[in-house]
């Protein structure tokens, strides 16, 4: 019998195990999938809970219930990949997995030691980030009582999971501060590497002149060196200083530590990968999905949910003997919640940029594209129902892999 192994159950490895489950024939493959804990979380709606939108209850479930029955879970820390042998040790039990066909999707995560001083005596005091639970219920806490000041947002730098969720968290900020009464009371400012408000000119610029609306300030081409707790200051590389009553800072992703470990990723341990076929650079029968590969796409959700359908594809064409073929186009949609029950949706890929326009029913919607829209709000807030139904089992949605220019307006 042979033996697909899949490496992590976040969003991505969820959705190849269902699929894959439905796909191959059971009688002659295993379906195996590792991970090392057992919740599974929404993770876009860590966002909501500073402002006490969702609780910590909101956005976790087992992640048991989304496996199905037919493949085999084991709970483990992953030891090492040797690829070149086709296993893989885990930690529990020195158990080793061989496999014929591996599917990495270990995803990305926050790492607040690379950055000196962000983690000294006020971590979670008056510093945070909202990209774990504990960060997020953290930040609750702080804003809960606050009574004003300087609350400064830093990204460390570049890629992040989801790069519009610092901007989503400033338009809530300016909301959550409005509704308290307090917004004369509070200075905003956004402290990122990159030159403007996002990563895509047209998008920068829309977002842009949102934030100068909502009188928050930008201070762009900001490398952050340290954190000083003595002083509440961020500095930067080239000696400018940010100070801050409150500092919600985005750490450095990166990717598991065992890539680094088995020699299989780059300099923030992301796995090389095929930017449209999303095969291993190096090994023929490993596939990446998700934050885990190294493709120049938003590590967000909706991407690895594009992925899904090629990754899926071109694994079932390659144990046929078929090769690969050339179709993830790194299409990314992204809700962007600006406050006030009211939010932005933006669809691009590798070549296309944000652009204005309907989805996904060209020239009727319901949603607006690089436009604030009450239904974008619901939209994004109805996406949790979504995600857990119908998203995670492998399920179909309305949106096709590859990005379309039906319904933009260039």
């Amino acid at each position: 019998m042979k033996t697909l192994l899949i490496l992590g159950a976040g969003t991505a490895g969820t959705m190849v195990a269902n699929k894959m489950s439905e796909s191959l024939d059971l009688d002659e493959w295993k379906i195996i999938i590792v991970d090392e804990n057992e919740n599974h979380y929404y993770q876009p709606g860590f966002l909501f809970i500073p402002f006490g939108i969702y609780a910590p209850s909101d956005v976790v479930k087992p992640k048991r219930v989304f496996i199905p029955r037919n493949v085999e879970f084991v709970f483990s820390k992953i030891e090492l990949i040797e690829p070149d042998a086709n296993r893989v040790r885990l930690a529990k039990g020195d158990r080793v997995i061989n496999y014929d066909y591996l599917v990495i999707a270990t995803g990305s995560h926050v790492v607040p030691d690379e950055t000196p001083g962000l983690r000294d005596n006020g971590w979670h005091e008056n510093v945070s980030d909202f990209y774990t639970l504990e960060g997020a219920t953290a930040l609750e806490r702080m804003l809960k009582f606050w009574k004003g000041g300087r609350l400064v947002l830093n990204v460390v730098e570049m890629p992040i999971k989801c790069p519009v969720a610092p901007l989503e968290f400033l338009f809530l900020a300016d909301w959550y501060f409005h509704e308290r009464g307090m917004r004369e009371n509070v200075e905003l400012v956004f402290a990122t590497p990159l030159p403007g408000a996002f990563t895509r000119p047209r998008a920068s610029a829309v977002l842009g002149d949102m934030l100068e609306r909502k009188n928050i300030l930008l201070e762009a081409d900001f490398n952050i060196e340290m954190a000083d707790h003595d002083k509440n200051v961020i500095r930067s590389y080239d000696e400018r200083e940010v100070p801050f009553d409150i500092l919600v800072t985005i750490p450095t992703n990166m990717g598991a530590e065992v890539i680094d470990r088995s020699g299989m990723g780059d300099e923030l341990n992301f796995v090389p990968t095929d930017k449209h076929t999303l095969q291993s650079n190096k090994w023929e029968n490993v596939w990446v999905i998700g934050d885990a590969a190294d493709v120049p796409t938003s590590k967000a959700g909706s991407v690895a949910h594009f992925m899904l359908d090629v990754l899926v594809e071109n694994l079932l064409r390659h144990m046929e003997g078929f090769a690969p073929l050339p179709k993830f186009d790194g299409h990314a949609n992204c809700f962007i919640e600006s406050g006030f029950e009211k939010g932005i949706l933006i669809d691009f890929n590798y070549d296309v940029e944000p652009l204005p326009g309907k989805y996904p029913l060209p020239g009727l919607g319901p949603f607006s594209l690089l436009k604030e829209s009450a239904v974008n709000h619901w939209g994004k807030m109805g996406f949790r129902w979504v995600y857990w139904n119908i998203l995670l089992k492998g399920g179909e949605l309305p949106f096709e892999s590859q990005m379309t220019m039906a319904g933009k307006w260039s």
